[in-house]
């Protein structure tokens, strides 16, 4: 080989086995290596045991599905490259036409979305439940029924259902099928993050996060991830997954697996001060309910109490029907720490108004505006500061 160019990129030089570190080597390829054609034509990506191609998988994704699986206490995990299009693949890897989809009413907004618009269009209808009321689940539950969706809490309003009795909802369903396509359960579990509770003791068949929040707790990744204990809907993910053509990079991998070692510091040190602020900010003059799973008083505390052992970094705020949307978006310009954007369990403390009775099917019983706020790791004296002088410009 005379030539400079295919001397370089046919290079003999490796380096020498042996080599460790505290983080995980980032390996990047579309192409993968066989060594010879036998292995081109039977080497297997399914169950880890070998590599084919860069999308379906390299060292370093699989060493993150592995640590994502221990966390949430399961046994399989594929990754896909956002919350949403975890979603979405799950939907897509179990519901076929005609099937229909239970979502709980206060889900995460893009769920319900791609429901009412992609699985449409797929002839695939869905309905909304009251996540608080098995009994309304357990009436909703239709011959067509393929999937139930749960989360934990409710997005925005953070109701912590009572997810023993949801599940055995299903179950009781399932028992007089009498060997017909079971109903599926899937848990959005972003605000747990396999912390808080072990969706698999609660009974659901599979769990999804956002990895873009705490996982990540970067506020610079998108991925997602859906976990099980059941190898067969594994492998019917993976494949939905492998049609899909769907991928996570090197590098975004990289960041996730950093993220993972201080996760559960990070988790502990926002759920304490969340709780800190949540409770001040029940005294506050202009206040009407503040949304935490911990405080007693709101939705489905008594269920949290029972089935998790910590809290994530969200709290929701109802205000006075006597301040305007106006007025209220006006607090939130005049916060300080706070930013205003979407997303949480970054490094950065952030709020957001919502109106709740724009997304939501089922009367929403407070007249007053709503703001969610996600605690960040500033100091809570910092942060309660903040609230206090935006309060009083409120207040005034």
């Amino acid at each position: 080989m005379s030539d400079l160019s295919t001397r370089l990129i046919h290079h003999p030089y490796r380096p020498p086995e042996g080599f460790d570190a505290v983080a995980p080597g980032v390996h990047k390829a579309s192409t993968v290596i066989f060594p010879h054609v036998h292995a081109l034509r039977t080497q297997e990506w399914k169950d880890k045991s070998g590599y084919t191609y860069g999308l379906h998988g390299t060292p370093t994704t699989f060493i993150l599905e592995e640590r994502i699986a221990t966390v949430e206490g399961g046994r399989f995990c594929v990754l896909a490259p956002s919350g949403l299009s975890a979603v979405s693949l799950v939907d897509m890897a179990f519901l076929r036409q005609g099937d229909e989809l239970l979502i709980p009413d206060n889900a995460y907004g893009p769920n319900k979305a791609f429901a009412s618009v992609e699985l449409a269009a797929w002839g695939i209808t869905h309905r909304y439940y009251d996540a608080q009321d098995p009994a309304d689940l357990a009436a909703k539950i239709s011959p067509a029924t393929r999937l139930v969706w749960l989360e934990a809490p409710g997005s925005i309003t953070l109701e912590f259902p009572d997810l023993p009795a949801l599940v055995a909802t299903v179950q009781q369903a399932n028992a007089a099928r009498q060997g017909e396509r079971p109903i599926l359960t899937v848990l959005d579990n972003t605000w747990g993050a396999g912390i808080a509770f072990n969706a698999f003791e609660l009974g659901v068949d599979m769990s999804m996060q956002a990895l873009t929040k705490y996982p990540s707790g970067g506020s610079d990744v998108f991925m997602g991830s859906v976990v099980t204990r059941d190898e067969a809907l594994h492998q019917q993910l993976l494949m939905t997954h492998m049609r899909l053509g769907l991928g996570v990079s090197g590098n975004d991998t990289e960041l996730v697996l950093r993220g993972l070692n201080t996760m559960t510091l990070r988790y502990q040190a926002q759920d304490t001060a969340t709780r800190a602020l949540a409770t001040w900010m029940q005294t506050q003059s202009g206040v009407v309910q503040v949304l935490h799973p911990a405080l007693p008083g709101s939705p489905g505390h008594a269920n949290w109490q029972r089935d998790a052992r910590a809290a994530a970094c969200l709290f929701s705020v109802v205000f006075d029907a006597r301040f305007n949307q106006a007025q209220i978006d006006a607090f939130c310009d005049q916060l300080e720490l706070f930013k205003l954007g979407w997303s949480w369990a970054g490094p950065i403390s952030l709020c957001a108004p919502h109106n709740v009775s724009s997304i939501r099917t089922r009367a929403w019983p407070h007249k007053g505006g709503l703001v969610r706020f996600a605690v960040g790791l500033e100091a809570v004296d910092d942060l309660r500061a903040d609230l206090a002088q935006a309060l009083a410009t409120l207040n005034a």
